[in-house]
């Protein structure tokens, strides 16, 4: 399947934010990637994935949700990659920027989320009900989108180490407050990063078979 790979710059409102994105021939869907805390578009966990997604026909986007001088400064503070309500003003406006592109307003969206930028895809998801698809979290700090859990519409897969305690506690507790469709998925053996051998690609093949089902021609669309 031939993919094409070009970088973009994705014009906000309130900033200039540099993207990646893979295109497969005949996408099935389009996944956006929220990185999390302290991360990048760059991320080789990310690009990982992005190609395994690609390699299954789903479109990728990869951004940077903070500017070059913004992650100057949270390189020492470490303040903006906890700033949830910028995270998610930045994620919707890729979301609705990506609505004024011919060639990709057609594809059906999903969000892939990790650590804090999980939080703002179920956010985002909750203010976008008709366009967001699908969520993904993989380590996420799910429970930071507080009360806006209970209005999240889209199919939401929490994806966690099984040696990631703290977090999976969170998810199992915010599993018990979305009302959407969900699932929890805990990789076994698995810590926080998904650092250890074949957990990554785990990650993969759960994430991907959710997009595929809810972004897929003819899958699952939530109602609204």
């Amino acid at each position: 399947m031939r993919t094409l790979s070009s970088p973009l710059t994705l014009p906000l409102r309130d900033a200039q934010l540099a993207a990646d994105l893979l295109f497969p021939e005949e996408a099935a869907g389009l996944v956006v990637f929220v990185h999390g805390s302290g991360s990048s578009r760059s991320s080789p966990r990310n690009r990982q994935v992005a190609r395994y997604f690609s390699d299954r026909g789903l479109a990728t986007l990869l951004f940077d949700l903070l500017t070059e001088d913004e992650y100057e400064v949270d390189r020492i503070t470490r303040e903006l990659r906890f700033d949830i309500p910028l995270l998610t003003r930045r994620l919707l406006g890729v979301i609705d920027w990506l609505g004024t592109r011919a060639e990709l307003q057609r594809l059906r969206l999903g969000l892939f989320g990790a650590s804090t930028g999980a939080a703002a895809a179920l956010l985002a998801a909750a203010e976008r009900p008709e366009r967001v698809s699908a969520v993904v979290s993989r380590g996420g700090r799910t429970d930071l989108a507080g009360p806006a859990l209970e209005q999240v519409k889209a199919p939401t897969l929490q994806i966690v180490g099984g040696d990631d305690p703290v977090v999976l506690d969170l998810n199992r507790e915010v599993g018990r407050q979305l009302r959407c469709e969900q699932r929890l998925a805990v990789v076994p053996g698995a810590t926080h990063l998904f650092e250890e051998p074949g957990t990554l690609e785990e990650v993969c093949r759960l994430a991907g078979d959710w997009f595929l089902r809810y972004l897929g021609a003819g899958g699952d669309r939530p109602s609204v």
